[in-house]
């Protein structure tokens, strides 16, 4: 008898040792998105579903009140199913059942989450002409945690620091732990380049090769941290930019690795590079080929490209990105390679985004070689324009690179009638088509091109100029890391553009995130940053006030900011190699009403306003009174 009990109590503990069929793991390797929420404005949601043999299955929802299962789709791949569901407007936060039946029958949670970004102010709020734009690399900026430099089990999982093209161990802490240093600059916005996963074996520190649309890079911290990183720059007066690229993926991505269907993606027999020519999308005389090739090629031969014309690919690439920003409350959308993607594609992503999302803040890259002109970048932005192949964009602004072409074409070449500081004032005189050139970014330099400093021949006077158009033209100005401290080199051949930002790693001798530690000439031009841009930042002319510019005269050029509330700015930029003093009785129809200016730059008080004496390549920026 007691033998029998004590058979009967192993028979037990053995049964509840055993893993209940709830318990097992389940073929499903991944489900994007990775979970959703309940009252979007958008009811409907698909799922891609990811893990051996799951075509094979079938897919069925328990009852959840205001959640309906519209079917499932297999798709060429094997290891696929997509599952579209309806969410309705009173449906509640929760798990859903989804029950898979196949080869093996088990039952996945999926979460609906409740939504915060439409309750809380300080989520989405969006980037305007009133923000000064940071613009840095994470992996070059800053090294906060250590713990994540080796990244076990990645195709590149360490750091060599004396390789432009490996990583070199900055993070998200790191760029937090500076946000004193951003405010005290003046700054309002942070753009970092891409934040996402990029596991590639080579240059995946760039992060413009995303290998997962749903994880933050682990070299930078985990989704949580980006998150808080977010909430935490929030609570410092500080927006941030997320910096997307729809037009390709680094070739380790799983969706490339084992494609869903090869109508996935754009496929050639061998590798075709892309001709880089964006006009072909509006030439009236371009040829199937050209065409073709801009729009459907890899971008890279290491950077595929998704076919968006495929509406379950759009669809898969449009919740993604509205799921990073209800997510993590992001205040704007940075674009890469704008112009690459699919036209239609590109309307309907825009307007989901902002359908959604009013406030986010929105602006491209549609890189321009001075021969395209203002009208063609305009094309890419709302414009003026009439549709044009069916194409209508709805991108609320552009980076603007005609813009900054005339501005160093200003201060590296002699004025003519259309030559030097003319091309500045033409480009700003094309603003007429667009919609609202005010929500253009402006800029001196970025990651994909050479540093202002050194395109200026290190020449101070010319940086400072520079620096000074840029904080009071109109538009959305943004600076590239380091230019406030002098950084300098050229894009070709070693990327040296990129450079660590110097004191933002362990063993750095040099320190220009203090004062103590910046040269001369850099802690020049780093006050000469701030006191403007903390001018800028209390005086809202330079955000929204009317520009009104003259001709060029002799080199010189000069803009008046105004508005309605008797504030005005006049801006005067000589670009000789010689003094100027110029009459200023010709922009008599903006001195009306004043008599005196105030030196913004110098704290000087100007007693009239007869005429202005400027050192050779320099700014004037004077408060009129």
């Amino acid at each position: 008898m007691v033998f029998r009990f004590f058979l009967l109590a192993l028979l037990l503990l053995a049964g509840s040792a055993r893993p209940s069929a709830a318990a097992r793991p389940t073929p499903i390797q991944r489900i994007d998105p990775t979970f959703w929420w309940v009252g979007m404005k958008n009811p409907r949601l698909q799922l891609l579903v990811h893990g051996p043999g799951l075509a094979a299955s079938t897919a069925s929802l328990k009852a959840y009140p205001g959640v309906t299962l519209d079917g499932f789709q297999r798709l060429e791949s094997p290891n696929y199913l997509l599952i579209n569901l309806t969410i309705s407007p009173d449906a509640r936060p929760g798990r859903l059942q989804l029950t898979f039946t196949g080869q093996q029958k088990f039952t996945y949670p999926y979460e609906l989450r409740a939504r915060t970004t439409p309750q809380d102010p300080t989520k989405v709020q969006g980037i305007s002409s009133a923000d000064f734009v940071y613009l840095l690399m994470p992996d070059r900026f800053a090294n906060g945690d250590p713990t994540n430099d080796v990244i076990k089990g990645n195709r590149a999982p360490g750091v060599a620091r004396d390789s432009m093209y490996a990583r070199h161990g900055g993070d998200l802490r790191g760029i937090e732990q500076h946000f004193d240093y951003l405010k005290e600059l003046g700054v309002t916005a942070i753009w970092p380049t891409p934040v996402v996963d990029n596991n590639m074996p080579k240059a995946g520190y760039h992060g413009y090769a995303l290998t997962d649309y749903y994880q933050v890079d682990p070299h930078y911290g985990s989704n949580e941290d980006y998150v808080r990183f977010v909430n935490r720059a929030h609570q410092q007066d500080l927006k941030v930019i997320h910096d997307v690229v729809l037009n390709h993926i680094g070739s380790g991505h799983y969706l490339w690795l084992d494609q869903p269907a090869k109508d996935w993606f754009h496929q050639w027999p061998t590798f075709t590079r892309g001709n880089y020519r964006n006009g072909t999308v509006n030439d009236p005389h371009v040829s199937a080929l050209d065409r073709r090739l801009f729009s459907t090629t890899m971008f890279d031969t290491t950077m595929p490209d998704p076919a968006q014309e495929n509406p379950l690919v759009a669809t898969y690439l449009i919740q993604n990105f509205l799921w990073w920003i209800e997510y993590t409350g992001v205040d704007g959308y940075r674009v890469d390679t704008y112009t690459y993607s699919d036209p239609t594609f590109l309307m309907n992503w825009g307007k989901a985004i902002l359908d959604e999302y009013p406030r986010l803040g929105m602006f491209g890259e549609t890189w321009m070689q001075e021969a395209e002109g203002v009208a063609q970048q305009a094309f890419w932005t709302r414009n003026v324009f009439p549709p044009v192949n069916g194409f209508k964009s709805n991108l609320p602004g552009a980076i603007d690179f005609i813009l900054r072409q005339a501005l160093l074409e200003s201060l590296t070449k002699p004025a003519g009638f259309a030559e030097g500081v003319a091309k500045l004032y033409y480009a700003v005189q094309g603003d007429w088509m667009y919609e609202d050139a005010s929500r253009n970014v402006i800029f001196l330099d970025n990651h994909d091109v050479d540093r202002v400093f050194s395109v200026l021949g290190e020449d101070v006077r010319k940086q400072k100029m520079a620096l000074a158009w840029l904080l009071t033209e109109r538009g959305i100005p943004q600076l590239y890391y380091g230019t406030e401290v002098l950084m300098k080199n050229f894009s070709r051949p070693d990327g040296l553009l990129r450079s660590d930002f110097p004191g933002g790693f362990p063993g750095d001798q040099h320190n220009a995130f203090s004062a103590a530690g910046r040269t001369p000439a850099e802690q020049d031009v780093h006050e000469y940053v701030r006191r403007l841009a903390t001018y800028r930042k209390t005086h809202p002319v330079l955000h929204t006030g009317q520009l009104t510019h003259f001709v060029p005269e002799d080199g010189v050029y000069t803009y008046f900011r105004h508005d309605q509330q008797g504030h005005s700015v006049l801006v005067m930029l000589n670009c000789n190699a010689a003094e100027k003093t110029v009459p200023l009785q010709r922009f008599a129809e903006r001195l009306r009403g004043f008599t005196t200016a105030h030196d913004v730059l110098t704290d000087a008080a100007i007693p009239d306003l007869h005429t202005a004496r400027v050192p050779a390549y320099t700014a004037l920026v004077w408060e009129l009174r």
